[in-house]
């Protein structure tokens, strides 16, 4: 038996014509009652009853009609069902995001995901140091992160959102509040607020590096684990910290930035698994591309 069968035996069942069924089948009607027939002689059913006139339902008939339209229902239904997924517009993404973006870019990404896609399943995990991301995208508990470039980044597929520039965050009474530009080797002897080091934080791996390509020895006063601790650290008047641009977003009162010149800033990128094939991720990054090239407009 096939699905066709059914088809055809629920257009002569509803139409109670075989001539009226073939019409709306667009088929002649001979081979239309020869499948009929077929149909009835594999189940060793009578499922019709023929007259000149007319085509009536047996009791057989009228319960296999019943069935049957539920069986071509669901077959319809889950054909519509696998084109949205197959389309991107239904299904589940679960995005992770480094601190400075969870402030500034994760909140218009997910807008415009749930605007686009109000049937796609979307979790956000914000304030996700980069090697924790790492950790869960190869766990498959994170399916898109943004993150700070990794040195060993294998068995995920890399993509630049955007270069962000470096600010040096202080508090507002800090001698160096309105000038309009630093240099590293302003920030000599500085009491720095820096994220986690031991390799569980990229910026303080960059941070580090920049210091010591200015010669400079970091004097890192405060470790932390959040961008939203970092600042309050700063506000508080415990030390000032280098920060990509994007952190600004997040408004803390006493807090003021000063860009940090003479350096090449730091990358966002986007991190998945290679191989991934999820259509909603396709569509995730193809609109995280439109909202950082907007952003740099």
């Amino acid at each position: 038996m096939e699905l066709r069968h059914l088809r055809y035996f629920v257009a002569v069942a509803e139409e109670r014509h075989f001539g009226r069924a073939a019409e709306r089948l667009h088929m002649a009607q001979p081979p239309l009652s020869q499948q009929i027939r077929q149909l009835e002689a594999e189940l060793g059913l009578t499922l019709l009853s023929r007259t000149t006139r007319r085509v009536d339902l047996t009791p057989a008939g009228a319960a296999y009609l019943e069935r049957s339209r539920a069986i071509l229902d669901a077959v319809d239904a889950a054909a519509v069902e696998a084109g949205r997924i197959a389309s991107g517009r239904t299904g589940r993404l679960i995005v992770g995001c480094v601190g400075s973006a969870t402030y500034s870019l994760l909140p218009a990404l997910a807008r415009t995901l749930r605007a686009e896609l109000p049937d796609v399943e979307f979790g956000f995990r914000g304030e996700m140091l980069s090697p924790d991301q790492d950790a869960a995208l190869h766990e498959g508990t994170l399916d898109l992160g943004l993150l700070r470039r990794l040195p060993d980044s294998t068995g995920l597929t890399i993509t630049q959102v955007r270069r962000e520039r470096l600010l040096v965050a202080m508090p507002r009474e800090h001698r160096f509040s309105d000038r309009r530009r630093l240099r590293v080797k302003d920030l000599g002897g500085e009491g720095l607020v820096i994220h986690a080091g031991g390799g569980r934080s990229a910026m303080n791996t960059m941070v580090q590096d920049i210091f010591d390509s200015a010669g400079l020895q970091a004097h890192v006063v405060h470790e932390v684990a959040e961008t939203s601790t970092l600042l309050t650290f700063v506000a508080a008047g415990l030390g000032v910290a280098v920060v990509p641009e994007p952190t600004a977003a997040l408004a803390v009162p006493g807090v003021v930035y000063v860009p940090l010149v003479g350096t090449p800033g730091v990358d966002l990128v986007a991190a998945t698994r290679t191989g991934d094939e999820n259509p909603v991720l396709a569509r995730a990054l193809t609109m995280l591309a439109d909202l950082a090239d907007s952003a740099g407009q």
